[in-house]
Parts: structure tokens; sequence; C-alpha cells
């Protein structure tokens, strides 16, 4: 995923820097997944702030901030997330909340819905990884995502690879 990720990234890129990007493969007229529903659950926030993230850059660069960030609470519903985002909506229509960026947006979502736990979670599941079945590209692929905010040094990774 990340290396689909990078590609669509570099062909929005070499656009913007000049470069001809011909037929359906410029990023208002490329087709895009949109995220999945989130419901609040704190293993599934990383994902959905990844794909909105995509979406955003490809499809919405030039909307304003306040569009953006109601099209990803658009995508909020269920769960503990429908008070919050009722409370949300309340402080941005009130004039309470005003973020400056999207990136700031994202940022709030992400620390209220995976707290302060994040680093322990990362760390718990970058312990209980394994090969399995998978090819060790696959493996490494995988071991890497899961190594990011995890508070693993170099030299404890190492002993972490299996």
């Amino acid at each position: 995923m990340q290396a689909q990720i990078q590609a669509l990234l570099a062909a929005q890129g070499g656009a913007e820097a000049g470069g001809t990007v011909t037929g359906p493969s410029t990023g208002s007229h490329m087709e895009m997944a949109k995220p999945a529903i989130f419901n609040g659950e704190a293993g599934k926030v990383g994902g959905f702030i990844t794909a909105c993230r995509l979406y955003l850059r490809m499809k919405m660069r030039g909307n304003m901030v306040e569009e953006q960030v109601q099209w990803v609470l658009s995508y909020v519903q269920g769960g503990s997330a429908d008070v919050w985002k009722e409370n949300m909506m309340e402080e941005i229509e009130a004039g309470e909340v005003e973020y400056e960026s999207t990136e700031e947006f994202l940022t709030s979502l992400k620390k209220e819905f995976r707290g302060g736990e994040e680093e322990l979670m990362k760390a718990v599941e970058l312990r209980k990884l394994e090969q399995g079945g998978r090819t060790m590209e696959e493996f490494v692929q995988e071991f890497k995502w899961a190594t990011r905010g995890s508070g693993y040094e170099r030299r404890l990774l190492v002993e972490e690879f299996k």
C-alpha cells in the first residue's frame, strides 16, 4: 500500500513541478477510494487518517480547510465517534475551535481516539509480529510499518525481528 501511495503522490508531484501528466492519472480526474466509515475504534484510526490524507491530497487539495474538515467528519459515524463528532461540530459552528490546517485537525482526531496509548499499542503489536506464512518482503514491510511510533530504537528492533 505504501508503494501505491508513493506512486500516486509522485505522479501528483510531477504534475505540480511542471511535468506533464496526461489522461486520467491527474489528481482530480483519477478515481480514488474513499475512506471506510470510522466508528471510533482505536486500532482503526491510523488507517482512517491515512485514507483521508490520500484522498484530500488527490481530490480536495484546493478546498478550504473547513470544507476538508467537514468532509472528514462525514466519515466519522457510529460508536463513540458519534458523540465526539457532534461535540466537534458544535465547537466549530460556535467558533470555539478553528483549525489552521487539515493536518492539525487529523492530529487532534488521532489523539482523541488513540490517546496516550499509541506507543504502547505499537510496541505490543511489534512484539507479537511474526513472519508466519508471509513472504520475507511482506513481513519486512509490515515490520517497518509496525516500528513507526513504537518507541523502539535500532538495537532493540533487531531483537524484535523474528
